[in-house]
C-alpha cells in the first residue's frame, strides 16, 4: 500500500508532478463510475461542482464505489478525489457564509477542495479555516484567543482584520462517513485531514484559483495564506474578464501571459504547486518551469512526463 491516502501528496513531497482526469462541469457520480474509475491513469480525479450538480448522495457513491474498485495500481485504498466548489472566494464573508459546502464534500470523503474564483487573503484564509478542524492547530495565530479565553468572551475571536489564521470551524459529526473511506479510526481521520503542507502529516490537498483581475492583483498576499497545496490561474474567466469571448489559445495573450507567470513566480515562492494544461508537446517545457499539477486529461502527457521525472507508471 502506499505511504499516503493521498496519492498527490505524496508525490508532490517528492517534487514530482501529479496528472488528473475528471470533467470541470460535472462528473458521473454512481457507485459503477466510481468502480471503474479506481483504475484510472491519474493520480487524482477532478469533480467539477463549481457548474456541475452539487451532488452529494452521487459523490458518497462514486467514493464509495472506487473503495470497492480499489486499490489503485499504485497501491492506495482509492485514486484521491478532489472537488471544485461552487463558492466564488471573493471575499471573506462570501466563504464562510457558504463554508457548508466544504462541510458537505469532506464528509463524504474527498481528498481536497479547489475554491474558484479566489481574490483576497481573507477569503482564502477562511477557506482554509472552514476546512480544518479546530484541535488541529498548526499555523495558527498564536494570539488567537484560547478556548478558555473565548468562553469567557475574549474579543477578536472571529476578527475580519486578522493577518493570520485562526482555529478551524469544521465541526465534529462527518467524521463517521469520511473515515470509513479514507481507511482510519474517527479520531485518526480527524487528525490527518488537515491541509497539506502546513501540517506536514496532513492528507487534504487545498487549493485556489485565480482567475478574475482582482485575484491576479494579489496573488502574491494569497499565495502567502498558510494551508494552500496548489494554485492556477483560470483562463477562461480571466479571458473573459479581459474582453475575450472565446478563450484564447497559447501563446496567451502578453496580459495573460504575464498574469500567468506572477501568479507561478508566487507559487515557486511560497512552496504551492502550480496548475495548467499541458500535452505530450509541451509537458517537460512545463516540469522545467515548475508545473507540478498538470491539467489536460492526458494520458500521453502523464506517462511522457512520468518517463521524464523518472517515475515508472504504475503496475
Amino acid at each position: 500500500m502506499g505511504k499516503r491516502i493521498n496519492r498527490c501528496v505524496e508525490l508532490l513531497e517528492q517534487d514530482q508532478a501529479i496528472y488528473y482526469d475528471g470533467a470541470h462541469s460535472g462528473h458521473v457520480l454512481t457507485h459503477g463510475q466510481g468502480y471503474i474509475d479506481a483504475a484510472t491513469w491519474a493520480d487524482y480525479m477532478n469533480v467539477g461542482m463549481e457548474h456541475g450538480a452539487f451532488d452529494m448522495p452521487g459523490l458518497a457513491e462514486y467514493i464509495r464505489g472506487m473503495v470497492d474498485g480499489g486499490p489503485t495500481r499504485s497501491g492506495h485504498r482509492t485514486p484521491a478525489v478532489i472537488i471544485e466548489a461552487p463558492v466564488n472566494g471573493i471575499d471573506a464573508d462570501h466563504v464562510r457564509y457558504n463554508a457548508w459546502h466544504f462541510r458537505q464534500i469532506l464528509g463524504r470523503g474527498a481528498h481536497g477542495i479547489l475554491l474558484c474564483q479566489a481574490e483576497n487573503a481573507g477569503a482564502v484564509r477562511a477557506f482554509v479555516e472552514s476546512c480544518r478542524y479546530p484541535h488541529n492547530t498548526i499555523g495558527v495565530d498564536p494570539e488567537f484567543p484560547s478556548p478558555m479565553a473565548r468562553l469567557g468572551g475574549a474579543a477578536g475571536a472571529r476578527d475580519r482584520d486578522r493577518k493570520h489564521l485562526g482555529v478551524g470551524t469544521r465541526g465534529r459529526g462527518s467524521e463517521s462517513t469520511a473515515a470509513p473511506i479514507w481507511g482510519l479510526s474517527t479520531e485518526e481521520y480527524m487528525d490527518r485531514c488537515d491541509p497539506w503542507p502546513l501540517n506536514p502529516k496532513g492528507e487534504l490537498l487545498l487549493g485556489v484559483k485565480l482567475e478574475s483581475p482582482e485575484g491576479v492583483a494579489n496573488c502574491e498576499e494569497i499565495l502567502a495564506v498558510p494551508g494552500l497545496g496548489f494554485a492556477e490561474i483560470g483562463p477562461g474567466d480571466l479571458s473573459l474578464s479581459l474582453g475575450y469571448r472565446i478563450i484564447p489559445s497559447e501563446p496567451f495573450p502578453p496580459e495573460m501571459q504575464a498574469a500567468r507567470d506572477r501568479i507561478l513566480a508566487a507559487c515557486r515562492k511560497n512552496g504551492i504547486a502550480f496548475l495548467q494544461g499541458c500535452s505530450p508537446d509541451n509537458i517537460i517545457q512545463r516540469i522545467d518551469e515548475g508545473v507540478r499539477v498538470v491539467a489536460g486529461h492526458s494520458e500521453p502527457a502523464a506517462i511522457k512526463g512520468r518517463a521524464y521525472q523518472k517515475r515508472a507508471m504504475p503496475v
